[in-house]
């Protein structure tokens, strides 16, 4: 929780730098909070809703628990226009608590507290809600709720909601910089569905009128966007995982039944790729509750502790087609129960971070299965993106933002080309680093592991397990969008090189050169280095491709 209040504390102290705050469009999330939500810091939420499939209706209740952390008299939530508001209720005095009166502002729900409630102060309110959630267009890319079937007409029911952020179907305060310490939730649904969703499964309980009750237990920190449904008649494939911590936890694939063969089959793998992220990164950060996976309607998501998994059983659902020997799509979301769910950006801004990390994870997985050239072949097979806007800039940036960026591929280069500079051992202990900064943290399973982070920490990382100053590297790769260029020129038996960099920025890359069948590093700065050759040589610069650059013409 302090992670977070050292956040909101951070945004009063830049109001002055935003005269004005941005209108963020309910169909979106993130951005420079305004002052009424910087000033509380929700610590839990209770939520419980019905599902209606035959009328695409869903009818809720939530509790809300913040802790006040700025003088506040009304407590601002966010609810997507499309559902209805019944009543809300203030429990800050259990003894007595009494209705509040709120009104509705375009995405947002504005509730008066009677009087003004101190810093350390907490504040309870009960809202009941429900009508007809927004349909997702084209899930998971839109958000909202998919309204499908199986193959034997039963439904198919999900969720999804990153981008425009979990008040599409519950009151919540909509920032990724702001999680619950816990949270409990609890799904109604028509019998023969289940709800596999985040956290553990407490107990389920049914009723005379044919529908059941999942009590769900989310007991760590959770990105709100990441509280997922998944309601179909699933059949459930489970099995102990032992953690290199030495605890056991339990893996469960919810799967269709017409798909069961298969997911036994991908069963399997989930183990190999959970042995391949805890070797890399540290312990699976959600053992206290499980790693659960449930098959979808939708391509995926990287829901926490319940990954939403609709590859097909294809392995290259989500990298064109191409198979590299393993469940891309699974591998993907999965790598985000470190980036992104253990170690989130408190602003979108950093959102490379969740992407590029995860992209960058299935280069050192194919290293990993087969070697450097895997790895190559994998990284090379990746090299297409624009270089139209930063991967990190220095603004507050809404999700809709900073999905126009080339976080996912550009962001893996970068780690690739950071690789070059500072060694493969030094990156893979910062990346483990910003997961666990301690051995005794990754001992950790109660929630006070998940952390927030910044591009800012990754660097400072960075530079403490290499010993080299990296501030060049991440003004240039990261923080503007376009590359360096890589001046080359040929005359006789000499080849020269030199760097150009965008607004003539600092830059001192390393280049290797192939000359003869040997390869040579030169440490290059924008002053010219100049090589000599033997005749019939013809000198090949980067033939390994670990420079990110243009080449000039």
């Amino acid at each position: 929780m302090m992670k977070r209040i050292i956040f909101l504390l951070q945004c009063f102290l830049l109001l002055g730098s935003y005269p004005i705050f941005a209108q963020i469009p309910i169909l979106d999330s993130g951005g420079p909070l305004s002052p009424e939500q910087a000033a509380y810091d929700v610590t839990f939420y209770d939520l419980s809703v019905g599902i209606k499939p035959e009328t695409r209706e869903i009818d809720g209740q939530v509790i809300v628990r913040a802790r006040v952390v700025h003088p506040m008299n009304q407590l601002v939530l966010d609810l997507d226009t499309l559902l209805s508001v019944r009543e809300i209720w203030d429990l800050s005095n259990p003894q007595k608590p009494i209705v509040a009166p709120f009104v509705r502002k375009v995405g947002q729900i504005w509730i008066d507290l009677g009087f003004t409630r101190q810093a350390g102060e907490q504040v309870q309110v009960r809202i009941l809600y429900g009508g007809k959630p927004r349909v997702a267009a084209r899930a998971p890319w839109d958000g909202g709720f998919t309204w499908a079937t199986t193959k034997s007409g039963a439904p198919w029911i999900t969720t999804t909601c990153q981008g425009e952020g979990a008040d599409l179907w519950w009151p919540c305060k909509d920032h990724v910089s702001d999680e619950p310490d816990s949270m409990a939730f609890n799904v109604r649904v028509p019998e023969p569905l289940v709800a596999a969703c985040n956290g553990r499964l407490r107990s389920t309980s049914k009723h005379k009128d044919g529908t059941q009750t999942f009590h769900w237990y989310i007991s760590t920190p959770i990105n709100i966007y990441n509280v997922a449904l998944n309601l179909a008649p699933y059949r459930s494939i489970e099995g102990p995982y032992k953690s290199i911590t030495g605890e056991t936890f339990p893996v469960v694939f919810y799967v269709l039944p017409d798909d069961y063969e298969k997911g036994k089959k991908l069963f399997t793998e989930i183990f190999e790729h959970i042995q391949f992220y805890e070797k890399m990164l540290g312990p699976y950060p959600f053992r206290i509750d499980k790693y659960g996976v449930a098959q979808t309607p939708h391509l995926g998501m990287e829901h926490q502790s319940i990954i939403a998994y609709g590859a097909n059983f294809n392995n290259g659902s989500m990298t064109g087609g191409k198979d590299w020997g393993f469940d891309a799509l699974h591998h993907h979301e999965f790598g985000h129960e470190w980036w992104g769910n253990l170690v989130t950006n408190y602003d979108w801004k950093d959102m490379w971070i969740h992407e590029g990390f995860c992209t960058y994870m299935q280069a050192l997985y194919m290293e990993e299965l087969k070697g450097i050239k895997g790895y190559h072949d994998y990284m090379n097979a990746s090299r297409r993106f624009p270089n139209n806007l930063a991967v990190a800039p220095l603004a507050s940036q809404s999700s809709k933002q900073i999905y126009r960026a080339p976080i996912y591929t550009k962001g893996a280069w970068i780690l690739h080309a950071l690789r070059a500079v500072i060694g493969k051992e030094a990156l893979l202990k910062s990346m483990r680093r910003l997961c666990y900064d301690t051995p005794e943290a990754e001992k950790i399973k109660d929630g006070r592991q998940c952390h927030f982070v910044t591009t800012a920490d990754f660097q400072l990382i960075c530079e403490q397990e290499s010993g080299k100053a990296l501030g060049w590297f991440f003004d240039v790769y990261l923080r503007q969008p376009q590359l360096p260029k890589l001046v080359t020129k040929v005359e006789g038996q000499q080849i020269s090189l030199h760097w150009e960099t965008p607004q003539n920025l600092p830059f001192s890359f390393p280049v290797e050169i192939k000359i003869n069948g040997k390869i040579q590093r030169l440490d290059l700065g924008k002053e010219t280095i100049t090589l000599s050759f033997n005749p019939g040589d013809k000198p090949e610069v980067d033939p390994d491709r670990w420079g990110l650059y243009d080449i000039a013409k």
